[in-house]
């Protein structure tokens, strides 16, 4: 009898083992495909000079952040911006990175004497995908889309960004996040730059979801963490 619980209790052991060992090789193989957090590129050009000017790092003339050669003016949102979100799911105890996004994003910006004026930003949540069609519908009806297919960031308060002019503007930018028709207000960490072709701005959000009367799921052996992260990368232009 006791050799027979010996062996059932090695068994279980095994079992336990294999499904642990498991979900960290499959948390392992997730997490490395995670992909990072959006940020800003690269500099290729300095930024707009006190006279409006936009210099190369070595000296040289580049293209003006706009017409005018000043950032100041209204700007559109444009292709290459991405909006998404970024949730650790725990699945068998292990943490697992997991990012959706999509490039179904526009808005526009004013800025005015250096300041950050007015910023509507709209992003279609229908088009948020990850790697896994199934999460992505599950995704889908947790957010509610077929009634608030969209969310949107609109700027509450002014924030300067004259920092942009010698290189990156890093603020907190105050406004109303809307998801899944609830609306909260929220800091916003942004950083800003110019580029060859106008202005970029990468920017996150901390989210719980219970705020926007959102219910993580949680399924016994994976759930989603009630905490996430919004995250934005818009390319501005004329």
């Amino acid at each position: 009898m006791r050799k027979k619980i010996i062996i059932i209790v090695a068994v279980l052991v095994i079992i336990i083992g294999g499904l642990w060992g498991g979900s960290a090789i499959y948390a392992s193989k997730e997490n490395s495909k995670a992909p990072t957090a959006l940020s800003l590129s690269t500099p290729t050009t300095a930024t707009v000079t006190e006279s409006g000017a936009a210099t190369s790092p070595s000296g040289g003339a580049t293209q003006d952040a706009s017409e005018s050669g000043s950032i100041d003016g209204d700007w559109i949102i444009s292709t290459g911006s991405q909006a998404g979100y970024r949730v650790a799911e725990v699945l068998n105890g292990q943490d697992v990175t997991v990012v959706g996004r999509t490039e179904s994003v526009e808005g526009d910006v004013s800025i005015a004497d250096n300041k950050l004026t007015v910023a509507k930003v709209s992003v279609d949540l229908t088009g948020v995908a990850t790697d896994n069609g199934s999460r992505d519908r599950q995704f889908l009806s947790i957010l509610k889309t077929a009634e608030f297919p969209s969310a949107s960031f609109t700027l509450t308060t002014p924030v300067d960004i004259a920092a942009i002019k010698t290189g990156v503007a890093s603020v907190k930018a105050v406004g109303d996040l809307t998801i899944a028709g609830t609306t909260k207000s929220v800091t916003v960490d942004l950083k800003a730059q110019t580029t060859s072709s106008g202005v970029e701005v990468q920017g996150s959000i901390p989210l719980t979801f219970n705020d926007y009367g959102i219910t993580a799921p949680d399924l016994g052996f994976v759930k989603v963490e009630p905490t996430g992260t919004v995250e934005m990368l818009l390319q501005l232009s004329k």
